[in-house]
């Protein structure tokens, strides 16, 4: 039992290890956010918050849980969020340490937090920049889009305020005015993601489909409705309990986002103080980046991809393929649909043993290991584009290695 701010906080199963390979225990989880609560806050006070549950620790499969737990102590906040689905649940939100401690304690490693405040849900305050590696793409790379990304949103009336994403790739978070609806917000995220790779055409993409991408991939759609980010100070469920950890402009072209960890931060919090404490002093405004968007517009950039030429086909047995029923002009096919990510790497294991002369000439953009968000937990899907690979010489669509069946999908 924890006394945080005039509260008690059960801590149940404290010394269950959730990271196996640093040894770090449910309670060590804890104490990290109680010694950088301050900014943990910061990162998700007033917002209403999905829990990704990791009862099992960081190297099993978490659950998502959008409703609060109905035995949740009566000061525990919340606030109704309804979802494109046409359903509605009552998430929690977080403002003080014992909120925060209580939603470690249900087996959140990360914190997950919507662009919103509670009361008004239906109107971010926040601008989401993710950047998102490709597999083989370097961290030097990641560095360099951050920064065309911090020059683009200053040109455009924006601040940006960076941190590390605590797993490949990179944030950068801009507090805006909460007066445009989401899908004006996404807009503008798309005509900012389009002007980033415009200006840096070698280095990042903002096409949506994943066969089609290169280099770092500017993520508007984490600006929709029903998307969470894990916010600043989130610990990440890597093996080396890596940290989601804000940073001045000055540091991102050297920094190194193996560096903060759970044992690291901490320190580096008491010492430097928190970067990202003046995230909240000025709202700017989207206008600028929508009057962009519609001049793209003009240019023929529509928001909604173009058709494609054909339809993959299904792995047999199955209704839909590698793109559901969307065209592509890529030579994709699917290797694997698997609730867990290690089965369907393990599929893709079989595969390269079956294809040993095609394996080498893929490159690691060619693999796609692709997280899928069911209705409750996450299971993963492993492509691959065979546009490297001579014609004649591409294997067609086989049985899939693992064949996992996460309910109806499109």
């Amino acid at each position: 039992m924890l006394e945080i701010e005039g509260r008690e906080v059960l801590i149940t199963n404290p010394d269950k290890v959730f990271f196996p390979k640093t040894g770090h225990t449910k309670l060590d989880l804890v104490n990290y956010y109680l010694a950088v609560a301050d900014g943990a806050i910061r990162g998700v006070a007033g917002r209403p918050m999905a829990l990704k549950r990791f009862v099992n620790g960081a190297e099993r499969e978490p659950f998502f849980q959008k409703r609060v737990p109905e035995n949740h102590p009566e000061w525990i906040e919340t606030v109704e969020l309804s979802y494109p689905s046409g359903r509605t649940a009552d998430e929690v939100v977080v403002r003080d340490a014992a909120q925060l401690a209580w939603v470690i304690n249900l087996g959140c490693i990360d914190l997950n937090p919507h662009p919103t405040r509670a009361p008004d849900v239906e109107h971010p305050d926040e601008l989401r920049v993710d950047l998102d590696p490709l597999r083989g793409v370097a961290w030097s790379q990641v560095r360099e889009v951050a920064l065309v990304a911090r020059d683009v949103l200053r040109d455009f009336g924006l601040q940006g305020w960076p941190k590390t994403s605590g797993s490949r790739g990179f944030h950068i978070f801009c507090r805006i005015e909460p007066r445009w609806p989401f899908p004006e917000v996404r807009r503008a995220a798309v005509a900012l993601a389009r002007e980033i790779e415009r200006r840096a055409p070698e280095l990042a993409t903002s096409k949506w489909w994943k066969e089609e991408r290169h280099g770092v991939f500017v993520d508007y759609n984490q600006n929709a409705r029903d998307r969470t980010t894990c916010s600043a100070y989130s610990v990440r469920p890597t093996p080396d309990a890596r940290v989601s950890t804000p940073l001045t402009w000055d540091e991102v072209p050297a920094c190194d986002a193996n560096a903060f960890t759970i044992d690291t931060v901490p320190a580096r919090f008491f010492e430097l103080g928190d970067p990202g404490a003046g995230i909240d002093s000025v709202a700017g405004s989207i206008e600028p980046l929508l009057e962009l968007a519609a001049r793209q517009k003009a240019l023929g950039m529509d928001d909604a991809p173009a058709p494609r030429e054909f339809v993959p086909p299904p792995a047999p047995g199955k209704a839909v393929g590698p793109t559901g029923r969307r065209r592509t002009n890529a030579p994709l096919i699917e290797v694997a649909r698997a609730a867990s990510q290690q089965e369907a790497m393990e599929g893709l294991e079989r595969w390269k043993a079956r294809h040993r002369s095609i394996w080498p000439l893929l490159e690691p953009a060619d693999v796609m290991v692709d997280s899928m968000r069911g209705r409750s937990s996450a299971w993963y899907r492993i492509r691959l584009n065979l546009r490297h690979v001579p014609e004649a010489d591409r294997p067609g669509q086989e049985a899939l290695e693992v064949d996992y069946d996460p309910g109806p999908w499109v």
